[in-house]
């Protein structure tokens, strides 16, 4: 089913911030459906297909990791966590359920809208499903990343730095990245990553040895690359950056401490390994 362009759903318990949230995203031209709890919210993502959701963390029952980890199992919308805690493990549980960002309260409704019109600009890869079920409430959701477009890709020889192997791929020691396609390989095996993981590596692997520093992997995200020094950057933009490089590598199987492709400049950013 393909998504409802300006459509979005918001799953909020309450109230008063879930109608706050809706005003501005029909301010922003969206169609939007509310629920009050996940199993609900849920239901209105089968239903709608929306293009962006948003989702409260602190719910009973289904609370918003769980939530976020159904939808990215049935839909590709742009998923944006809202929740008042700040802590640190909490933006990382968030990002790893499959959120594409991470906003807690109490938020500036221009800030909320500024993030998803960003996310907006970045490139979306479907889920490869052909049906959408929603789990029961009780049931364990389905640990599925976000996939990849499923066109075959030759394999091609490895390389010692990063550059075109065939015409539209980027190697790296037997790592290749085809940002066109949004296909990555590793020793010759489909990898699958989320969207900000992808394009993250994306923009590692185009830089090669130069340095990135964690802003510009932010602004990166965000589509706002041409802001430079103009843009504001979080200490918890910062800190998602951190935790999808984690991710990253982790699906790569790279080790940090002995990296084969993902070197980190202590204090400023990441660069490709010699």
């Amino acid at each position: 089913m393909p998504l409802t362009a300006e459509t979005a759903v918001v799953i909020e318990d309450d109230e008063d911030i879930r109608n706050l949230i809706a005003l501005v995203l029909e301010q922003a031209g969206y169609t939007v459906h509310t629920a009050g709890n996940g199993p609900d919210g849920l239901a209105l993502v089968a239903a709608h297909q929306p293009v962006v959701a948003t989702v409260d963390v602190n719910m009973p029952g289904m609370d918003g990791f769980e939530a976020a980890k159904r939808i990215r199992a049935i839909s590709p919308a742009y998923v944006v966590m809202i929740t008042a805690r700040t802590d640190e493990i909490d933006t990382v549980q968030g990002l790893q359920s499959g959120a594409d960002d991470y906003v807690t309260k109490p938020f500036r409704p221009r800030e909320l809208r500024a993030r998803i019109e960003a996310m907006r600009r970045r490139p979306r890869m479907p889920v490869a499903t052909a049906t959408v079920d929603v789990p029961p409430a009780g049931a364990p959701a389905p640990d599925v990343p976000t996939a990849s477009p499923a066109s075959a890709a030759p394999s091609a020889p490895s390389g010692s730095q990063a550059g075109h192997a065939e015409p539209g791929w980027l190697t790296h020691h037997d790592l290749r990245v085809h940002p066109e396609m949004r296909l990555v390989e590793r020793d010759g095996e489909r990898v699958d990553l989320t969207r900000s993981e992808f394009d993250i590596l994306a923009h590692l692997v185009r830089a090669g040895r130069r340095v990135c520093r964690k802003a510009e992997l932010v602004l990166a995200l965000r589509g706002d690359d041409n802001l430079g020094a103009d843009a504001y950057v979080s200490a918890q933009d910062t800190r998602a950056i951190e935790v999808h490089v984690a991710n990253l590598r982790r699906k790569l199987g790279e080790s940090p401490t002995a990296p084969r492709w993902i070197e980190t400049i202590r204090g400023v950013g990441y660069r490709l390994t010699a």
